[in-house]
């Protein structure tokens, strides 16, 4: 699986959203190898997309399509200053993966010094959370080949992620844990409380 990670500073968050409706609408059912997209904005005005394909060939062959190029031209202009992409070729999904289903998302975003084991790491520790924490619904993890990652959590609801934020977890969730923190690094957290998720009508 292919991502796309998108981040920019919104300049107008409603004309945004109808851009992005008009992408669910209109362009959606010709992105051939579209999987799926998670997209939102923190409250200090900066957006963030996970786009997922099948394969980085069909990413491309999306953003070849004009209508894209032409939907992308007015998009643009929703933003203040740059947008920066990030290019993911080796993306995984842990516990189901992404999920239309959920209230609420937070997608983590730093740099590691060792992805693939990151990447195990996350996938491990996915499989043992429903145990404790029943309000995981789906996760993805990208990385790029800068050491770059994201990872994107899916919830029920923020209430339910907030009250189990402190529970008492299991030895063996907690020793994968306490590897993994160390790999992450320093963590942007965007806590997307109204996150526009959009899945392949296929």
């Amino acid at each position: 699986m292919f991502m796309q990670v998108i981040q920019g500073r919104v300049a107008d968050e409603p004309r945004l959203r109808r851009c992005m409706d008009r992408w669910r609408d209109e362009l959606r059912p010709g992105a051939t190898g579209y999987l799926g997209s998670t997209s939102g904005t923190r409250p200090d005005g900066t957006f963030i997309a996970l786009v997922r394909f099948e394969s980085e060939e069909a990413a491309r062959r999306n953003s070849e399509r004009p209508e894209q190029g032409e939907w992308w031209a007015e998009t643009e202009q929703c933003f203040e200053g740059p947008v920066t992409f990030m290019d993911c070729a080796d993306a995984t999904e842990w516990l189901g993966g992404g999920s239309d289903d959920a209230g609420f998302v937070q997608v983590l975003e730093g740099h590691t010094t060792d992805a693939p084991r990151l990447r195990e790491l996350m996938i491990e520790a996915g499989d043992k959370l429903p145990a404790v924490r029943p309000e995981i619904i789906g996760g993805t993890f990208a990385s790029a080949t800068d050491g770059g990652y994201v990872e994107a959590v899916y919830y029920t609801t923020e209430s339910e992620a907030r009250a189990h934020e402190h529970i008492t977890v299991p030895d063996d969730l907690r020793s994968l844990f306490d590897e993994e923190r160390p790999l992450m690094g320093e963590i942007d957290y965007y806590d997307l409380r109204e996150p526009m998720l959009v899945s392949s009508d296929r």
